[in-house]
C-alpha cells in the first residue's frame, strides 16, 4: 500500500491522480476531510481507505507491514499563521512520529519540506546537508520546516530510504480551497474574470522593480513526476539507491511575476492589464524577493525529465483546469 497524508490538499491530491494514472489503486490517503471545498480534490480518485490524521500514526503502527512507503506532504503551510505552537504540534512533532514508525517497521519516507527554509536566500538555494544549520528562514512555516530538516539529518536511526522535497512555488490544478496562499496564476484569473484586471504586489525595494520580484515557479504535473520517481527509487534494492537526504523540487529558473501575470493573460486570450498595489504589511518584512533553486543534485540522482517552461505549465493549467474548474 501507498501512503500520502495530506491527500485532499493540493500536492498530495495531485500525487493520488498520478498514481492512479501510473495503474496504483492501492491508495491510503490521510487528513482530516472536515473541509468541504476540499473533499472534492479526493471524489475522483481511486483509493483503499481513508484515514483521518488523529488516527494515521496508530493506523500506521498497526498495518505497517502492508505498506510500500509513505508520501507525508500533510502539514500547517500558511506562511501568515504566527503561531509557532501550531506548527511545532503539525510540521515538527507530528512528522517525527511519522518518521519514528517509519524507521522502527524499515518503510521508505518522503516528506515535504518547503523553499521557505531557505528565507532571504543569504546562503544560496543549493541542497546541501552542511548549510541546513545556518539557514535562516523567514516566519514560522520555515523556520518548522528547517528544524524537521535539521533533526533528520540528525538521526542515526532513519527509514530505509527517506527524501525531504524542498519544494519551492508549485502551482497548478486542486488549489481551490487555498485562499490567500494560492498561486498568483489563481488569484490572476480569479481577477480577470471579475474584473478584466490583475493587481501584482509594487516592490518595496529600490533595486527591484514592481512587478520583477521573482520565483522558482514548478508545475505540480513535475512535482508529481518527482515524487514517483523518488518511489521508484525507494523500491530498488539498498545497494542501487541514491543516498537519502534533501533534495529542491524547483525548475532552476527563476521568473517574474510580471511574466506569470502576463502568461495567464495570454492563456485566456487576453492583452495584458496589469497594476500594482502595496505588498500587505503583515507580510511585507518576510517576502521573498527572489528564489531559484539549484538542481544539480536531483538530476545527479537520475531524474532526467524535461521541465514544463513556465509558458506552458501556465497554459496547461489556465486551460485544462482552470477556466472550468476542474479537478486533476
Amino acid at each position: 500500500m501507498i501512503v500520502i497524508t495530506g491527500a485532499a490538499g493540493f500536492i498530495a491530491s495531485c500525487l493520488a491522480a498520478k498514481f492512479n494514472e501510473e495503474g496504483h489503486t492501492d491508495l491510503i490517503l490521510v487528513d482530516d476531510f472536515s473541509r468541504e471545498d476540499k473533499r472534492r480534490n479526493i471524489e475522483n480518485k481511486d483509493y483503499i481507505e481513508l484515514i483521518h490524521r488523529r488516527e494515521f500514526v496508530d493506523w500506521l503502527r498497526a498495518h505497517a507491514a502492508d505498506v510500500d512507503i509513505v508520501f507525508h506532504l500533510g502539514a500547517r503551510t500558511d506562511t501568515t499563521e504566527k503561531d509557532t505552537l501550531i506548527f511545532d504540534e503539525l510540521n515538527l512533532n507530528y512528522s517525527k512520529s511519522v518518521w519514528k514508525v517509519c524507521t522502527r517497521n524499515a518503510i521508505p519516507l518522503i516528506y515535504a519540506s518547503s523553499a521557505a527554509t531557505y528565507g532571504l536566500g543569504e546562503h544560496g538555494y543549493a541542497d546541501t546537508h552542511e548549510v541546513v544549520k545556518e539557514l535562516e528562514p523567514l516566519n514560522p512555516y520555515g523556520v518548522s520546516k528547517n528544524e524537521f530538516d535539521k533533526w533528520a539529518l540528525t538521526q542515526i536511526d532513519a527509514p530505509p530510504y527517506w527524501a525531504g522535497l524542498k519544494f519551492f512555488n508549485v502551482y497548478g490544478p486542486n488549489e481551490y480551497h487555498k485562499g490567500r496562499m494560492a498561486s498568483v496564476i489563481f488569484h490572476t484569473v480569479r481577477q480577470i474574470k471579475a474584473t478584466g484586471e490583475m493587481k501584482l504586489f509594487r516592490s518595496h525595494r529600490p533595486d527591484i522593480a514592481d512587478g520583477e520580484q521573482s520565483r522558482d515557479f514548478i508545475y505540480v504535473k513535475d512535482v508529481v513526476n518527482i515524487c514517483y520517481f523518488f518511489y521508484q527509487k525507494a523500491q530498488l534494492p539498498a545497494e542501487n539507491k541514491n543516498e537519502s537526504g534533501l533534495y529542491n523540487v524547483g525548475t532552476g529558473q527563476a521568473r517574474s511575476f510580471l511574466d506569470l501575470a502576463t502568461n495567464t493573460f495570454h492563456s485566456m486570450d487576453l492583452e495584458a492589464n496589469i497594476s500594482f498595489i502595496d505588498t500587505p504589511e503583515d507580510i511585507r518584512d518576510t517576502y521573498q524577493y527572489f528564489t531559484e533553486a539549484t538542481m544539480v543534485k536531483l538530476r545527479q540522482a537520475g531524474y532526467d525529465k524535461e521541465f514544463y517552461s513556465l509558458e506552458a505549465g501556465i497554459d496547461d493549467y489556465v486551460r485544462t483546469f482552470l477556466l472550468e474548474e476542474r479537478i486533476w
